[in-house]
């Protein structure tokens, strides 16, 4: 006990010491366009020897054809499948031997990689990562390995509610629209993928304008620019196909409720929720510290009312998922089957106490320096930094996404609270979407929206 409470108070001092920073900058970065259209960005720091990168490209899932979903996904990870010169074994071998990490995968509205080398291996580091993103070759053998292996992860996904909970979610809220889809594809879709959908993907996405990379670590920003010149300005590809712009998600009317039915559940796992903003919100900073005091921080009001004070659960969180074209807000927890409707009783009663209640100035204090707390740990690494500055330019964002972070926090007032909880907070309109068995939550569930909508969970897919 004295442990923890050691742990405790020195965690409550680093988080009040660097929440009593005036502000949280970006480093000094170099942006650079190069001539054949890939966005870099650079940043020095010199105090520990490596080099960390942060790669994005503009397509993700939304990018997948209808019935192909996980092609994106599937693309990003054969590119360490094998080139023009070297297989995969060698890919890993040569990685292994320096003690390097590269990986890539794919994200809803765009691909993503990093990878970090110690500075003395910099430039196998940077061959190796040229040389995967301009050559990859895509072996047949390669690719049907990966399919029957991620078929059979979505199968095991199933097994865990927790995982599959949110895929579920996203497929009933988002319905017909891209944003619906399974990144990481399902049992069918990922069986129609062939290998001339991932080399059309590779050609059409991806190019040199639709690539950013950052660069952070142990180097000369003159040195590097010139050896990145040389790797990726060769690379002159052109894109056939850009990333479509998006429309708004319908928000939902009324209740809707799925029940996903697992029969050898013994607990209940729910999301309760709604479409809500897109990642150019106005008011995207002051959501951010009325959902930590919601829902993030151990000592939410959702978290204290589930787990502290009542025990029906483990755990309980919201979230508010940020798209280009729109996004959600989601309250997730599980319970006993036995307390399923205790438990979303209770979710749904602190939903309306906060609208009604709102919350106090202490709270609202407290809920500050957490907030700027945890963004600062944001950005302690240069992987985190290189991985920020890839995110900002995906979702044309610049530094003042970050500089300006703290201000925003410091300057949000109690009326601002209470007005962000009217408009973002859903209350009236709800989606329902448990994972659960049937015969033991079939029908208390029913009270919560006018029709059930049920699948079983062994059915191919999320949809």
């Amino acid at each position: 006990m004295r442990y923890l409470l050691l742990i405790a108070f020195l965690l409550f001092v680093s988080q009040s010491a660097l929440a009593t920073e005036s502000s949280l900058k970006l480093p000094p970065y170099k942006k650079v366009k190069l001539t054949n259209g890939m966005t870099l960005f650079l940043v020095e720091q010199n105090e520990i020897p490596l080099v960390n990168f942060s790669i994005a490209l503009r397509a993700g899932s939304t990018g997948d054809p209808n019935g192909k979903e996980g092609l994106a996904s599937i693309t990003a990870s054969m590119l360490r499948k094998g080139t023009k010169t070297r297989t995969a074994d060698k890919i890993s071998s040569e990685l292994d031997f320096v003690g390097g990490s590269l990986f890539f995968g794919a994200r809803l509205e765009y691909s993503a990689g990093a990878a970090e080398f110690l500075k003395k291996d910099l430039n196998v580091g940077l061959d190796l990562l040229s040389d995967v993103l301009i050559n990859p070759t895509f072996p047949k053998d390669e690719l049907d390995k990966l399919l029957k292996k991620r078929i059979d992860e979505v199968i095991q996904t199933k097994e865990s509610p927790d995982v599959a909970i949110d895929q579920y979610y996203d497929s009933y809220l988002y319905a017909d629209h891209p944003y619906s889809r399974p990144t990481r594809g399902s049992e069918k879709s990922l069986a129609n993928i062939t290998l001339d959908d991932v080399k059309k993907f590779y050609d059409d996405y991806y190019t040199p304008e639709n690539l950013i990379v950052a660069v952070v670590g142990d180097f000369t920003t003159s040195q590097m620019e010139a050896q990145i010149r040389e790797k990726f300005e060769k690379w002159t590809k052109k894109s056939s196909q850009s990333s479509s712009k998006l429309s708004e998600p319908t928000l939902s009317k009324g209740h809707r409720l799925l029940l996903v039915d697992k029969p050898d559940a013994t607990q209940t796992y729910f999301n309760i929720g709604n479409t809500s903003v897109n990642r150019y919100n106005p008011d995207r900073v002051g959501i951010d510290v009325v959902n930590t005091l919601f829902g993030v921080r151990f000592t939410s009001m959702l978290n204290t009312a589930l787990r502290i004070n009542s025990g029906l659960s483990y755990g309980a969180v919201s979230n508010f998922n940020l798209l280009k074209a729109g996004g959600d807000f989601r309250i997730s927890t599980y319970t006993q089957n036995a307390t399923t409707e205790k438990a979303m009783d209770l979710a749904l009663d602190i939903l309306k106490q906060l609208h009604e209640k709102g919350i106090t100035e202490e709270q609202l204090k407290s809920t500050k320096i957490y907030v700027k707390a945890q963004m600062a740990t944001t950005l302690e690494t240069s992987g985190q930094i290189a991985a920020q500055l890839t995110n900002l330019e995906i979702y044309g964002l610049d530094e003042k996404e970050i500089n300006d972070y703290f201000s925003k926090v410091d300057s949000l007032t109690l009326d601002q609270t209470k007005q962000i909880i009217a408009k973002y907070f859903p209350l009236e309109n709800l989606v329902f979407v448990l994972i659960g068995k049937k015969d033991d939550v079939g029908e208390v569930i029913k009270k919560y929206a006018p029709k059930i909508d049920t699948r079983k969970i062994e059915a191919p897919g999320f949809n």
